[in-house]
């Protein structure tokens, strides 16, 4: 079955690397320019890119994937489904229409809708989240529904174990709803419930940082929604912000706790442990990043830096 692949980053590299390895390898593979990353500000191709280069399929990298060069690419193929997972850029008409467009996102549609489901779900303390595939709209991710499987959020849970388990999901389902279009047996496509939508907004600044006005479950939650590739942070006294990589509720009175938790915004060393209060309990911090440095455990950051 003729296929192209529209994806960019780590979670569609994991999506476009299992439809590769079956029947419905793509002809051809459309990702996001080279740009800049890292300290150094270098060059580097997304991981969609690098892996269509490893796996040998034809790679595009245009500047706007709806410029008519980069239609008649993908009108070349003749492909009889284009998958989308994780792009980072609108796909707009005539382009929509011009080809069967099947999104991959990660969650349970129409809950968390956006840029950043997965860390969302995460956040909101869900239970359960999931993969649909929809086919891609002018609407955010309000396409119909062909095909969705749940799996269960852990309470340890962090974006790097949760979306791992996701892109495997993600992988399978888009393959089974490859298979069935390519025996002529395609799935029906239901409208989502409008009703029961919630949008997952892309990560900002204010997201990372960790506001002792929620109580300390809310933080524990946006520390695991966060790590390994954003990571929270809180601020200090001096005005810095401290990166927190892994943290845990507290606690009160149990072994090095206090009873009382600190102060709201207060950071405080316990026996060689690092209590942050919060409006509800306190955040142990486990793993923190000082500015410009390493990531260490606490007690060794306390061996380092006066609080």
């Amino acid at each position: 079955m003729r296929t192209v692949f529209v994806g960019t980053s780590l979670f569609a590299a994991s999506v476009l690397e299992r439809m590769a390895a079956g029947e419905h390898r793509p002809e051809l593979v459309i990702t996001r320019p080279d740009r800049p990353r890292g300290r150094g500000r270098k060059l580097a191709s997304p991981p969609v890119a690098e892996t269509a280069a490893r796996l040998g399929l034809v790679l595009a990298q245009p500047a706007n994937v709806n410029d008519e060069a980069a239609r008649a690419q993908i009108a070349r193929v003749r492909p009889q489904a284009a998958v989308v997972c994780a792009f980072g850029a609108l796909i707009r008409e005539p382009l929509l229409s011009a080809h069967e467009l099947l999104n991959v996102h990660p969650s349970l549609l129409p809950r968390w809708r956006g840029a950043a489901p997965v860390e969302r779900a995460i956040m909101a303390g869900d239970e359960r989240t999931g993969v649909s595939i929809m086919r891609l709209t002018a609407g955010l991710d309000s396409g119909p529904v062909c095909a969705a499987r749940e799996l269960a959020i852990a309470p340890t849970d962090t974006y790097g174990t949760l979306a791992e388990r996701l892109q495997t999901l993600g992988g399978e389902l888009i393959v089974h709803v490859l298979d069935l279009i390519a025996r002529g047996e395609p799935p029906a496509f239901a409208e989502q419930d409008e009703t029961g939508a919630t949008y997952a907004e892309k990560i900002g600044p204010e997201d990372r940082l960790l506001d002792p006005a929620h109580p300390a479950v809310e933080l524990e939650r946006v520390v695991r929604a966060l790590d390994p590739h954003i990571g929270a942070r809180l601020a200090l006294a001096d005005g810095s912000l401290l990166g927190v990589r892994k943290a845990a509720v507290a606690v009160p009175g149990g072994s090095g706790m206090p009873r009382e938790a600190p102060a709201a915004g207060a950071l405080v060393a316990r026996d060689g442990r690092l209590l942050y209060g919060t409006a509800a309990g306190a955040l142990e911090l486990l793993v923190v990043q000082p500015p410009g440095g390493r990531a260490m455990d606490a007690e060794a950051y306390l061996r380092g830096h006066a609080l």
